[in-house]
């Protein structure tokens, strides 16, 4: 992985000066099933070139390591996640969630958690949300456990403006005039237009908008907003 990931691995020989985990207190690094032989570099291979965004953290919630995909939701290289805590790059929508993981990582369960979360992006600042899957991971003999956790991206797509149709003002007025319950010759009395004229119009109008008889054009016409929704006798809007 980039950003020297792999260096970062527990299990890797430390740097010059860096004070191996029994010196920092008497909790084990419980991270071994990633770290010995060929299987660590298969799984470093395997997580760099995962699309879900995926870490594999301490049971306390810390990062050991991210690929690529999750450290992006955060415009930062991999390496850079390592050390934070999950809790600080993502907010629960619900406090009892977290509750219940914690509980059940104390008992020894395994089993998924789903987590709904949100977070601000690092890359553009948006805010953005979805699930977070913690699943514990390892010897089972081992406790606590390591976490593996996968994050599914909600796509949210900003709300759009009410769609509009494209009708002609001599449409427009056709459409009103028959939402008024007007015939086809009165309206081309109305309007100047022979009875051809009008159904021109009328048919050009049903295959532009897919709908068929007068009655669904009048109903998609006030959907579409090409009609006034509180006006009477109808009215081009």
């Amino acid at each position: 992985m980039d950003d020297g990931t792999a260096d970062d691995m527990p299990g890797a020989d430390p740097p010059a000066g860096h004070k191996p985990p029994c010196a920092r207190g008497p909790v084990a690094d419980r991270s071994e099933p990633y770290t010995g032989g060929p299987w660590r570099n298969y799984f470093l291979i395997l997580l760099d070139r995962i699309p879900t965004p995926t870490a594999v953290c301490r049971a306390d919630g810390e990062v050991l390591i991210a690929n690529p995909a999750m450290a992006g939701q955060w415009g930062v290289a991999p390496g850079q996640l390592r050390g934070r805590n999950l809790l600080d790059l993502f907010k629960p929508r619900a406090a009892e969630q977290l509750r219940r993981i914690e509980k059940a990582v104390r008992l020894g369960h395994r089993s998924r958690y789903p987590v709904e979360v949100h977070w601000q992006a690092g890359s553009d600042g948006a805010e953005r949300e979805g699930e977070l899957t913690v699943d514990p991971v390892g010897d089972p003999s081992e406790q606590p456990p390591v976490l593996l956790a996968l994050l599914r991206v909600r796509e949210t797509a900003p709300p759009s403006a009410a769609p509009r149709g494209t009708a002609s003002p001599v449409e427009a007025r056709i459409l009103a005039l028959a939402a008024g319950g007007a015939t086809t010759a009165s309206i081309g009395t109305a309007l100047g237009l022979t009875v051809d004229g009008v159904n021109y119009h009328l048919a050009r109008l049903s295959r532009r908008w897919r709908v068929q008889g007068r009655t669904a054009l009048v109903a998609r016409a006030y959907v579409l907003g090409v009609l006034s929704a509180d006006s009477w006798p109808p009215a081009p809007a």
